[in-house]
């Protein structure tokens, strides 16, 4: 878990070397006479549903989570950015299946880290369309129960794989520090033939 704690850092890190340049040019750019811009480090918390899919079944759980990243932009319209993303389906979020020889698989999901880069288009000053993609890496557990009830296999693991999503982003407070709140759904595919669904919300705050 120490290797991967150390990828997602370096993705994060790299993405926020990148960033200077742009929030250089963002620094000559007024989006809006307001002032209400979408470059900076930001911080926000997430809820909303998850679906954790394997073995052609699925499950439906409520999750949380947070994240933090930075944007600059490029020119008047474009904003990029990086970010890093913690979530988690409450206790786990868990498929069983039935197998030919009577036994029932069963795969279950727990906390998920990932690190993103994203693109988005200002469609106004306060309103952002964006889409992003990453790394991802979630704790899974594998279990072959007997139909007895009694545990055959046991297997507790860490599954690589990706991250694709897109959403909506929309400032609702003006000043230093901009109050925000976003919409977003995010597909994560794991090695391991698994894979998460989430459509959730945010609220959260920027830092110039």
């Amino acid at each position: 878990m120490k290797t991967k704690a150390l990828t997602l850092a370096a993705i994060v890190a790299a993405g926020f070397a990148a960033q200077p340049a742009f929030a250089q040019d963002a620094s000559t750019v007024d989006l809006a006479p307001n002032g209400t811009s979408f470059r900076g480090f930001r911080l926000e918390a997430n809820a909303g549903g998850d679906r954790f899919m394997s073995e052609g079944e699925h499950n439906d759980k409520f999750g949380y989570g947070g994240t933090f990243g930075f944007d600059g932009t490029l020119g008047e319209r474009v904003v990029i950015g990086a970010e890093g993303s913690y979530w988690r389906p409450g206790n786990g979020n868990e498929n069983c299946t039935g197998l030919a020889d009577r036994n029932s698989i069963c795969h279950k999901g727990f906390q998920e880290i990932g690190a993103a880069f994203r693109v988005g288009y200002l469609v106004s000053p306060q309103l952002l369309i964006f889409g992003k993609g990453g790394y991802v890496n979630r704790e899974q557990r594998k279990r072959i129960v007997g139909p007895t009830g009694r545990q055959l296999v046991y297997d507790h693991y860490n599954a690589d794989g990706y991250q694709l999503g897109a959403g909506a982003e929309y400032t609702l407070t003006q000043g230093r520090a901009p109050v925000y709140v976003n919409a977003q759904y995010v597909y994560s595919n794991f090695h391991g033939h698994s894979s998460a669904q989430r459509v959730m919300g945010g609220v959260g705050i920027r830092f110039k």
